[in-house]
């Protein structure tokens, strides 16, 4: 729980903060106008993550091995070059700390890791077994940390105000609960992408004239 709790912790740094997932993005393009649109937003975002990203957090925590193998089919879904580049960015930075952090039982995985892209979801999940936290958990924290990530992104664009966005963040307690419920046993053949919109609009972040994040 002591480990679960720090992974959760937002001084845990990983470079997320430094990622909308988009939002800034849609924002620009006039998709969001409302706390309602907010809302919306990060229901897609989590079952993004829900059919995106759970399958290959299970495959590499169930089968640590697999981590090259699971990397490379995270290089091939994640056609979006922002999201792409996204991933990347973060599973470098999670690794590099939890490395850091927990030298022991990290080693393993640092092992497997040389020369890899370091996908987050995959890097995940053979990081959080090698760390002992139960699978659920992890799942959950992930999906949790892709809301809560997304609502700080929208605090800092001015798109909500604090307690809104904590409000918001709370509110997406059942649907986490339900993308967890549906998506957190898929095998590696259930990749999918069930926001291409979403997905489409992120694409556009490097054009964006002016920007806070890099996703």
């Amino acid at each position: 729980m002591w480990t679960l709790l720090q992974l959760a912790d937002s001084a845990f740094p990983t470079g997320s903060f430094a990622h909308s997932a988009g939002l800034e993005a849609a924002s620009q393009a006039g998709e969001i106008q409302s706390v309602e649109a907010v809302r919306r937003f990060a229901r897609d975002a989590v079952w993004q993550a829900g059919w995106g990203a759970l399958p290959l957090v299970r495959g590499a925590f169930l089968d640590p091995e697999s981590l090259p193998r699971l990397d490379a089919r995270a290089e091939v879904f994640l056609a979006n070059h922002v999201a792409n580049r996204a991933s990347r960015t973060q599973g470098r930075a999670f690794l590099q700390t939890a490395v850091r952090v927990f030298p022991e039982p990290m080693a393993a995985v640092q092992s497997r890791a040389v020369g890899l892209k370091l996908h987050l979801a995959p890097t995940w999940g053979a990081a959080v077994a090698a760390l002992g936290v139960d699978l659920a958990d992890a799942q959950r924290l992930l999906l949790w940390s892709t809301a809560r990530n997304l609502l700080s992104a929208a605090v800092r664009l001015g798109l909500v105000g604090t307690h809104e966005a904590q409000a918001l963040l709370a509110g997406l307690g059942p649907l986490l609960d339900e993308v967890h419920a549906d998506c957190g046993a898929l095998g590696i053949e259930a990749l999918a992408q069930p926001a291409p919109l979403l997905d489409l609009i992120q694409g556009t972040h490097d054009r964006l004239y002016s920007r806070l994040f890099q996703s």
